[in-house]
């Protein structure tokens, strides 16, 4: 092989590498400002077909109702903690800041924030559906999904068709 063709094959090798290192790096980036949307029994049980647990410190969202009776006002910040549920599980959100007009017990709500050790969500936002005929598709798609997967696991196993 003649030198000119040499410094060519080097010149790609290395180009090809470079784009290698700058796709790797922006995937690694991008992965860190990902904020993936769980339910509560998601985060207790895992995600999807593999069942992927979220690890704590992770950001994540996450959407269900706000459980009656659970939600704990601090008298002297506005700190707030209160119980998320869906059809199979509940999870705690602690969160420091002032909360939607809309947001109340019994309404579906999307928190946003880091999961903690022992299932805590600590939100940083908290976002409160606005009007009672809405629910965010995300969090409507996932209580079908999860109530069917419970109405199936509690029919005899004479009466599946």
């Amino acid at each position: 092989m003649n030198t000119r063709r040499k410094n060519r094959l080097y010149v790609v090798v290395a180009i090809l590498t470079g784009l290698g290192l700058a796709t790797a790096l922006v995937m690694y980036a991008l992965r860190a400002n990902i904020d993936l949307f769980y339910t509560p029994s998601e985060i207790l049980y895992g995600k999807g077909e593999a069942h992927t647990l979220p690890e704590p410190g992770q950001r994540l969202r996450v959407g269900g109702m706000v459980m009656p009776g659970s939600v704990k006002r601090d008298e002297k910040t506005l700190r707030v903690s209160f119980k998320l549920y869906d059809a199979n599980g509940v999870v705690n959100v602690s969160y420091e800041g002032i909360l939607p007009d809309l947001f109340r017990e019994g309404q579906g709500v999307v928190a946003q924030g880091e999961l903690q050790a022992g299932n805590l969500i600590q939100a940083k936002e908290v976002l409160a559906k606005h009007d009672e005929k809405y629910t965010p598709p995300e969090i409507s798609d996932a209580m079908k999904k999860n109530h069917q997967g419970t109405v199936a696991a509690a029919q005899p196993q004479g009466d599946r068709s």
